[in-house]
């Protein structure tokens, strides 16, 4: 099969012929449809997040189940099927009481093994870990679900506990943080959204966020935000993953606020000074969040069914497979276009 392969750290993907997934007696083989391209994809690729090279990466896909292992009971062939990026062993304490994202046996396709950029992924635990797809979902938009999506859905639901009237601020206009601004107004919150890139912040606006920060000018963005919304944001999520981003969510709480980590803080960015005299002094909550267990899914995919979410609206630039290494080595550049982009694989 035709798969995308880094050889090297920070060298450019090359498309070649590689072996086909062996299908796992508890898992599955999915055809991969639509594979987007993440930055943590790109974390990898630099050796931020070591992997075992050569290596195949891609971990944000939707596709269709073309083998099935033979112990599995749920998935049959022809399944149109997307999976967490955090896939759960399936048989510990934590799989076991529905946390499988923080699983400590957990796989991560493109990361822990080959990844989906690839015409066929392999997935273990498949009844613990897959996801059934909605027919009006298409793979090219269900490709962002296992990963931005739903980190960003779960982040402001589960652990921001927003809700409609609040004030929401999202750090970083990425993927994720695109994602939250949309959840964000869909439940009714005041939504400030805060990036260096005036593109970005200007699909932010064009996504309901009712402020937008840019924080190349502003010296302050968390004084910014807390006077644009009288006092401070209830939640607020660093989606982008840098000390000043970290630092700028929990000082632009107000009080008795919630920070929701999301952006990935790796090397020596891995601890970032906080304000911490303010979270005692004003009793806030700082959370980490890491994805969002398969069986949570219904509750998004039915607001994405209904049209409240529209995760398509997200999909800056669909390319084929040889397309990959470009788009990934692009992410070393200031983004001059937002929205997510995605490998198109089923034409």
């Amino acid at each position: 099969m035709r798969a995308a392969v880094h050889t090297a750290y920070d060298e450019v993907l090359t498309v070649r012929e590689v072996p086909e997934p062996t299908c796992p007696s508890d898992g599955v083989v999915i055809a991969v449809g639509a594979t987007g391209v993440c930055r943590s994809d790109w974390h990898a690729w630099k050796g931020h997040d070591p992997v075992e090279l050569p290596h195949v990466p891609g971990h944000e896909l939707a596709g269709t189940v073309a083998e099935v292992g033979a112990d599995v009971t749920r998935w049959q062939l022809g399944d149109r099927v997307t999976v967490p990026f955090v896939c759960g062993c399936g048989v510990c304490e934590y799989c076991a009481a529905g946390e499988a994202q923080v699983c400590p046996d957990q796989t991560q396709p493109g990361f822990t093994g080959p990844g989906s950029f690839a015409e066929r992924v392999a997935i273990h635990a498949a009844d613990v870990n897959l996801v059934a797809l909605p027919d009006s979902v298409d793979l090219v938009t269900a490709a962002s679900l296992g990963c931005r999506f739903a980190t960003a859905f779960r982040a402001i639901t589960a652990h921001g506990r927003l809700e409609q009237g609040q004030v929401l601020a999202v750090h970083g206009c990425g993927g994720v943080g695109l994602s939250a601004v949309m959840i964000g107004v869909a439940l009714g919150a005041t939504v400030v959204a805060v990036d260096v890139n005036a593109a970005a912040l200007e699909r932010a606006r064009e996504l309901g966020a009712t402020h937008v920060v840019d924080a190349s000018s502003e010296s302050d963005p968390a004084a910014t935000i807390r006077e644009l919304t009288g006092g401070g944001a209830h939640v607020s999520l660093d989606a982008l993953g840098a000390p000043a981003t970290a630092a700028a969510s929990v000082a632009s709480l107000r009080r008795r606020g919630r920070h929701v980590q999301v952006g990935l803080l790796l090397g020596e960015a891995s601890t970032p000074p906080l304000p911490m005299d303010r979270v005692v002094a004003h009793e806030l909550e700082i959370h980490g969040s890491h994805g969002m267990a398969a069986h949570e899914y219904p509750a998004m995919l039915a607001l994405v069914a209904d049209g409240t979410l529209r995760p398509d609206r997200l999909v800056g630039e669909v390319i084929g497979l040889d397309g990959a290494g470009e788009a990934l080595a692009a992410m070393d550049r200031p983004a001059t276009s937002p929205g997510m982009t995605v490998i198109n694989l089923s034409t």
